[in-house]
């Protein structure tokens, strides 16, 4: 190999960049001290990113920090899948072994897929959390890694990434949040056309706050000055900067270019005028033998190891040494960093070098590249070897020695879970097809290619491989990687060939991805689709198959509409997928039934069933499902009132979701502990888990239910306007296209409570009535009764409105119809049964105590504090409209326990209620050190006049302003200017809404009002 050679083409002085370099060393600081920080450094090509990364790095280090450099590869056109990161964590290992491999431990198997160093990849099934899955663990790794040290992680050549390697860095940036991390990725912006691949991801990080850009500008005349000095080592000639400036327009690597060109004898007048020559006329100077080592090298890739040039040039060791010594001593060629082989100094050279071959040239080298890789695979490393070989093969054009080549390739994707790269490489293989040799594409067999359709009535080691199974492996493919519009395609191309070729297995598979793609890109719910392949199947012998379009109806039934044929769909996907050995199908099945049997009514059969599944995943290792059972379970538990049980598995469940990076199934259980949280009275703590369910979700649905967790704790706390904020975030996320009970009815009975509590009836009963003309499927009593109790709250509470009296009775008599038919299979919902009862006898006038005792009593039994103080408030009422002293000391402290509740939970509303109540009756309630949270009089606390009180009293009970001057002996005018003033004071826009409002601070009772009507 080479030793130490002269660069004097590279300035040994660093020019300008001053502002850029400042800022650079402002984030470092930063990082250091334990804020990560994301930057992205763009400029043209040769405008000179590389060298102020160099300084960068440099300083860096001084500063004790560990540089970790990866870059992009090109090979042809295609870039090895997560190539930068793949190098950069590979130098981070060896810098800091212990660190690394103490970051790293228990998920080698995992992260073998960026690094194959740290072992055998995990095998197994594979499913749409791998590529998170596999991303959320880098992420970890690098903040772990980062923890005891700074590190810089450079990524470079951008532009030349892969789409794994952009997915990746896009959540690298999105969700670094710890660790004494610097993250800085590099492109050129030039390259950056609108249809380039990373134009779009360029425009998302520039929505993220917490990343920086820089963007590159070229030198000045001044600084075109001072560069050429540093590379003459002598003051330049005027005129020669200026010609120099003029030519080059302030580009870096031109300035280099130009002046060495006219230093070394070249005339300045009688250089091209294209820069592209000048920059072969430089390569054109070497010779023969260095030319051709530079023509191998162009096409060879970003980097070409010493052992594959020698094999390739095919020259004498001495000979090959000779020429690369004059490539590199003119600054043509580098050596690589890590002393294995050779690199153009800069690409740019490359691109001028590679565009000048010939294209017979260019095919011919890309065979020479395949034959010496097939004859010695030790040339470059392993982790590179197959997929560069595919590359070499298809420039090569050799369709027949391309298909085997680019299919290995594929697989070795798939490993890697770079599955957009799988899809281009399988892509790839379909353009080929037809023109490979039918004896070779017989000699090909799925088992060696293929995973994702199961082999059903054929022995896959025997059976050849066909189009089919290429086309099913893609559209997984582009399903994993978030191409699903192409995947999309390719289904509706391969149930086009299924039509002319009848196979009814294989056709119902295409409409199972079909149905997951339409529901995933928001097309539709999915089921057309699913029954399709249902009426496929039927009648058809057991099959892995047919066991999966069970799984998956049964699974979409669950969801969507619970019933008897959900259950039949789960019990004969079970039975078949035993018959046919499809484990992960049984257990997946078995879920599904056994949640199906907690929502029909047989809760500790199903529970005992779910925790059996949950037990055979863990020891199986079957983590999708282990994870989805995480979920499911605790989740089934909190349906039947069991939310102080569920909650610690709910942890264990996020413990075990983020350590296998399972992050759709964290944000859900996430979601579900904060509704544990809410019920068992943790409200701070259930407001931090909802915001991690917004947080760490993959899907936009786990999200979805993230934000309306927080919307229902803001409308219990009186924050209207969040939890309007709230619901609205929910329904994005949640969409339209895939409507699901257990998401519409908590979204209809949040909008309902918004609505009440803002005094619009009508709204309320709106989102009511669309409940109801929905229906409530079997097993959604769980989101069914806390809507129903929500109605009947809101009729209740909006009895004194005479706006409200029109259609109150069809209301109540369709609410009572309802609540008579919802299951109540769990002491639970029986008091749900009984609190809504109670409040639709509320809502007619005619509760009493006798209606609210056995409703506190059933709550009592229960570990809800807040749904027992609400009730307590409701029968401390009863109590006091009742008379008598003894009933008064009863409800006195009944008060004083809703009272200490509300304060604790910070429950406004209901604090609200309970000093209002107290004030009216004329009770004193024992106060804590805190504030209440109420004024004494919320009138005054308005600003109201006693004149305007009166004024509002009338309005509320539905006067004119003519009819309020008549029975205040006023003007209709100064009545007028009396209610836009109580308007403005309430904050409301019109007389209902101040009505209502008057109605739920409880300023008048219903006597006074109609007391006031009847005058």
């Amino acid at each position: 190999m080479l030793g130490p050679v002269e660069t004097k083409s590279v300035s040994p002085v660093f020019v300008g960049r001053g502002d850029e370099l400042r800022t650079l060393d402002d984030a470092f600081a930063r990082a250091a001290a334990g804020e990560p920080q994301a930057l992205l450094l763009g400029g043209e090509a040769g405008v000179g990113k590389t060298r102020l990364v160099e300084e960068f790095a440099l300083a860096a280090g001084r500063r004790a920090a560990v540089v970790a450099l990866g870059g992009c590869v090109e090979i042809g056109a295609d870039g090895l899948p997560f190539a930068p990161f793949s190098t950069a964590l590979r130098a981070l290992r060896e810098a800091l072994p212990e660190e690394f491999a103490a970051a790293a431990l228990g998920q080698e198997e995992e992260l073998a897929r960026l690094l194959p160093e740290l072992g055998e990849a995990r095998a197994g099934r594979h499913d749409e959390q791998g590529v998170a899955r596999l991303f959320e663990l880098t992420v970890r790794l690098l903040e772990r890694v980062a923890t005891g040290h700074p590190v810089v992680l450079v990524l470079e050549d951008l532009h030349w990434a892969d789409a794994s390697t952009r997915h990746l860095l896009a959540y690298l940036f999105r969700t670094l949040r710890a660790g004494r991390l610097l993250v800085l990725a590099t492109y050129r912006s030039d390259d950056i056309h609108r249809r380039h691949p990373l134009r779009p991801l360029l425009a998302e990080l520039d929505r993220l706050r917490t990343v920086h850009r820089l963007e590159l500008a070229r030198f000045t005349r001044e600084e075109v000055g001072r560069q050429i000095a540093g590379i003459l080592a002598a003051e330049p000639d005027p005129a020669q900067v200026d010609e120099i400036f003029e030519r080059s327009d302030g580009n870096a690597f031109f300035v280099e270019e130009l002046a060495v060109a006219g230093c070394c004898g070249g005339s300045r007048t009688g250089l091209t005028d294209s820069l592209r020559d000048l920059l072969l006329v430089r390569v054109e100077t070497l010779p023969d033998s260095a030319q051709r080592v530079a023509r191998v090298v162009a096409e060879g890739g970003s980097t070409v190891e010493y052992p594959l040039i020698a094999a390739v040039v095919q020259l004498t060791e001495d000979d090959l040494i000779e020429a690369l010594r004059a490539a590199v001593g003119a600054n043509i060629l580098a050596v690589t960093p890590s002393g294995a082989g050779y690199r153009f100094r800069h690409s740019l050279v490359r691109e001028a070098v590679a565009d000048d071959l010939l294209p017979g040239e260019r095919s011919r080298l890309n065979r020479r590249y395949a034959e010496a890789l097939e004859a010695d695979p030790t040339l470059v490393a392993p982790d590179a070897r197959v997929t560069r070989l595919a590359s070499y093969w298809y420039h090569a054009h050799d369709a027949a020695k391309a298909l085997p080549a680019v299919l290995d390739a594929s697989v070795v994707a798939r490993r890697r879970h770079a599955y957009t790269e799988q899809l281009r490489l399988l892509e790839r293989a379909m353009e080929l097809w037809d023109s490979v040799p039918r004896e070779v594409r017989c000699a090909l067999r799925p088992v060696d290619y293929t995973e994702v359709y199961p082999p059903c009535g054929c022995d896959p080691e025997t059976t050849p491989l066909r189009y089919l199974d290429l086309m099913a492996e893609a559209a997984v493919a582009g399903r994993f990687g978030g191409e699903r519009e192409r995947a999309l395609k390719i289904t509706k191309r391969a149930l086009r060939l299924l039509d002319d070729e009848p196979d009814p297995l294989r056709a119902a598979w295409f409409w199972v991805q079909r149905s997951r793609l339409v529901q995933a890109q928001s097309r539709g719910d999915g089921w057309q689709e699913l029954a399709t392949a249902q009426d496929l199947v039927r009648g058809l012998p057991p099959s892995e198959v047919h066991a999966e379009v069970l799984a998956h109806a049964a699974n979409w039934s669950m969801l969507h509409r619970p019933g008897p044929e959900a259950v039949a769909a789960a019990e004969q996907a079970v039975q078949y997928a035993r018959m046919v050995g499809a484990r992960d199908i049984e257990l997946h099945a078995r879920l599904t039934l056994s949640g199906l049997k907690v929502d029909s009514g047989d809760a500790e059969t199903g529970l005992a069933e779910m925790r059996q599944v949950l037990r055979d995943t863990l020891a199986e290792g079957v983590h999708h499902t282990a994870g989805r059972a995480y979920v499911n379970l605790p989740s089934r538990m909190q349906t039947v009132g069991r939310d102080r049980e569920a909650a610690p598995l709910l942890r264990e469940g996020i413990a075990f979701a983020r350590k296998h990076g399972l992050l759709d199934s964290e944000a859900w259980a996430w979601g579900n502990l904060s509704d544990a949280l809410y019920s068992l009275g943790q409200w701070p703590e259930a407001a931090e888990a909802a915001a991690h369910a917004t947080r760490v979700g993959h899907s936009a649905k786990p999200r979805g239910a993230g934000a309306l967790k927080l919307a229902r704790l803001a409308l219990a706390r009186g924050e209207l306007a969040e939890a309007g904020h709230r619901l609205a975030a929910a329904r994005a996320h949640y969409g339209t296209h895939d409507p699901m009970p257990q998401q519409s009815l908590p979204l209809a009975r949040i909008a309902l409570g918004i609505a009440a509590a803002q005094g619009r009836i009508d709204d309320a009963r709106a989102e009511l009535l669309q409940a109801l003309d929905t229906g409530f499927p079997p097993g959604t009593h769980a989101h069914g009764w806390p809507l129903l109790l929500s109605a009947a709250t809101a009729e209740a509470d909006a009895r004194a409105l005479p706006a409200a009296d029109a259609g109150r009775a069809e209301i109540l008599d369709r609410l009572a119809g309802v609540v008579r038919g919802l299951t109540i299979c769990a002491p639970l919902w029986q008091a749900y049964d009984h609190w809504t009862r109670a409040e639709l006898r509320r809502a007619e006038g005619r509760d009493d105590v006798g209606t609210w005792s056995p409703v506190v009593a059933a709550f009592e039994c229960l570990d809800r504090p807040y749904d027992l103080a609400r009730t307590r408030h409701r029968l401390a009422e009863a109590l006091l409209a009742e008379g008598g002293d003894d009933e008064r000391d009863r409800a006195v402290e009944l008060l004083r326990l809703a009272a200490a509740v509300a304060a604790h939970l910070g429950a406004r509303p209901l604090a609200d209620a309970v000093t209002r109540l107290a004030q009216r009756a004329r009770l004193t309630l024992s106060r804590g050190p805190r504030q209440a949270l109420a004024p004494a009089d919320p009138a005054a606390a308005l600003g109201l006049t006693s004149r305007e009180r009166d004024v509002l009293r009338l309005v509320a009970a539905g006067r004119t302003n003519r009819q309020i001057a008549g029975e205040l002996f006023i003007s209709p005018k100064t009545a007028s200017v009396h209610v836009s003033n109580i308007l403005g004071k309430l904050g409301v826009s019109g007389r209902g809404e101040a009505a209502a409002v008057a109605h739920r601070l409880e300023l008048f009772t219903a006597q006074t009002l109609t007391a006031g009507t009847a005058g």
